[in-house]
């Protein structure tokens, strides 16, 4: 109880910023444990696997300790932020860690916000990030991610903010993504993808230099000019 207690209360920091008064909130994740064994949290797992899968030179996740009852983490820019039991905003970005993506951060069910922009991670995107419900923003640009944007993203129903730009995804625009209603931001430039751009759904109000400097790509799929194509590799 007491364990539980102190986690609940987790402390956070406020730091200006030069460019306005945007706040950096600290202490995300209340309540998870990284000492999986020891108390059998599925979300608790998945971070602590994930840490085990990047590389941190600058010791920005020095905190995540596997002795300790909690997670303390830097979180989104936002100015009001309510804390609870779960993971629901995390916010490494531009933190040079390198590494990859695993599987489990399929397990943060709860997870609204994740940005890892502007790092050195490799590998792919796992197609269980799909398994996201709650997400409303996944930032993974200026990477070094290569891989295909999996079909699973669209059940994402309540993303609004994909940005995968600056990366070396290669294969298709998934045409289920039209399918995302809430979608209001959609960035892919500078890969490899081939094929065509979808301009249903959200994808009619999404500028077309969001897909620039994909020389595969064809396009935008309009007035039957250009059939979709999902036989690109």
């Amino acid at each position: 109880m007491a364990a539980a207690a102190a986690a609940a209360a987790a402390a956070f920091w406020i730091v200006k910023t030069s460019s306005a008064s945007v706040m950096l909130l600290f202490a995300l994740c209340v309540s998870l444990t990284l000492a999986p064994l020891a108390h059998g949290n599925s979300e608790g797992d998945a971070l602590y696997t994930l840490r085990r899968s990047l590389s941190d030179p600058d010791n920005v996740l020095q905190s995540w300790d596997p002795t300790l009852g909690s997670v303390v983490d830097r979180v989104f820019e936002f100015d009001d932020l309510v804390l609870n039991d779960f993971c629901t905003l995390w916010d490494l970005g531009n933190s040079n860690l390198s590494g990859h993506l695993v599987p489990e951060l399929g397990k943060l069910e709860h997870l609204q916000y994740l940005e890892l922009y502007k790092n050195n991670i490799q590998g792919t995107i796992p197609s269980e990030l799909g398994n996201l419900k709650s997400l409303i923003s996944l930032d993974l640009y200026n990477n070094n991610i290569s891989g295909t944007i999996p079909p699973s993203l669209g059940k994402l129903k309540s993303l609004v903010f994909l940005r995968l730009n600056d990366n070396h995804l290669t294969g298709p625009v998934p045409r289920v993504l039209v399918g995302i209603s809430s979608l209001k931001v959609v960035d892919v430039s500078n890969n490899d993808l081939c094929g065509t751009i979808p301009t249903s759904g959200p994808f009619e109000h999404i500028p077309l230099n969001n897909f620039e400097n994909n020389p595969r790509l064809e396009g935008p799929e309009l007035l039957g000019l250009a059939s979709y194509d999902t036989n690109c590799s």
